[in-house]
């Protein structure tokens, strides 16, 4: 497919869209470069942190310990320009830790709001998997609404607002398993390997001495600006068809218990929409769903325990799925 050529669209691009979608793509490598200061050969996971940011969501970092993920969080949110938070997750983390909560002030004799560190732009719920389900689900309403309810009083998040949360794969004990309905908030999940050889290299060079820290490349104005615009990327009436078809044939797989619900199905529009803004398009490719087939619906996806048992995994279900299905010409 030749992804270059632009298709007949169905709700025409504003004329704003398509030059900020170039202005976007120089943004994104100015980024790329910042953030290449501090860490090493992870380029496409700051493309996925960024379409994350762009399309509204969260995202999920799961990866063995010192392979940069909380580096990454942390060197991205500067370079975006937004504040900053880190919480980690301990057993005995409570609720309250997080969101905040009243406590007396004895000189004005009435109970004030203490706000959490869940008040912050962009939020790290390090080792989510660490604290057990009741404080997990304390980020479930601010992910889902932007907002935290503490006995009766609301108070609305800061825009924008993303949790970035990390999760190591092999611990088992100690660690609480993430429930499917907060799995399911979560817009992307991104999963870290090792570095090649030449990366490993080029990190020991690099940290090997002070490393200057990242400045930031754009701001949380322009953010919202980039959300704003996004609904105006095009994607045509046969990427519709493709999506669901996908969503439809996961349920029906015979390896699959639990397929790809509508959330499902809309994330993956929105992560390419957001991918091919981020590269400079205002209308979609099949290429670009594709590309986000996995990191969208690879935690959505609930496998039957024979399955499981047999060593299937998510990511060999979509393959299957996506190679049995026609692909979108242009």
């Amino acid at each position: 497919m030749d992804g270059a050529a632009a298709p007949a669209t169905t709700q025409a691009a504003t004329p704003d869209t398509g030059a900020l979608a170039h202005s976007l793509d120089e943004t994104r490598k100015r980024i790329q470069a910042e953030v290449g200061k501090v860490v090493v050969g992870l380029a496409g996971e700051v493309d996925l942190f960024l379409a994350a940011i762009v399309a509204r969501g969260h995202i999920l970092f799961e990866g063995v310990p010192g392979v940069a993920k909380t580096l990454l969080a942390k060197t991205v949110a500067t370079a975006v320009g937004c504040d900053f938070r880190r919480i980690q997750f301990t057993p005995d983390l409570l609720p309250g830790d997080i969101t905040g909560t009243f406590v007396f002030d004895r000189n004005r004799s009435e109970f004030i709001f203490r706000k959490g560190p869940i008040f912050t732009q962009i939020l790290l719920a390090d080792e989510i998997n660490r604290a057990p389900a009741k404080t997990q689900s304390a980020l479930l309403e601010a992910m889902q609404e932007r907002q935290v309810t503490i006995e009766g009083n609301t108070s609305t998040l800061d825009d924008p607002f993303m949790v970035i949360a990390t999760q190591n794969p092999i611990e088992q004990e100690g660690v609480y398993r993430l429930p499917e309905a907060q799995l399911d908030r979560f817009f992307l999940r991104v999963v870290f390997g090792h570095p090649a050889q030449k990366e490993e290299i080029d990190i020991l060079r690099m940290h090997g001495r002070d490393v200057p820290d990242a400045s930031a490349v754009t701001s949380p104005r322009e953010l919202l600006a980039w959300r704003h615009q996004l609904q105006f990327v095009d994607a045509r009436a046969e990427l519709y068809e493709y999506i669901t078809a996908l969503a439809r044939e996961s349920r029906k797989h015979k390896d699959v218990f639990l397929g790809i619900s509508p959330r499902g199905s809309l994330s993956v529009l929105k992560a390419a929409q957001a991918w091919a803004f981020l590269h400079g398009r205002p209308y979609v490719t099949h290429d670009d769903v594709k590309r986000m087939v996995g990191p969208v619906l690879n935690h959505r996806l609930i496998l039957r325990p024979e399955a499981e048992i047999a060593g299937r995994r998510a990511e060999d279900v979509l393959r299957e799925i996506l190679d049995r299905l026609p692909a979108v010409k242009s």
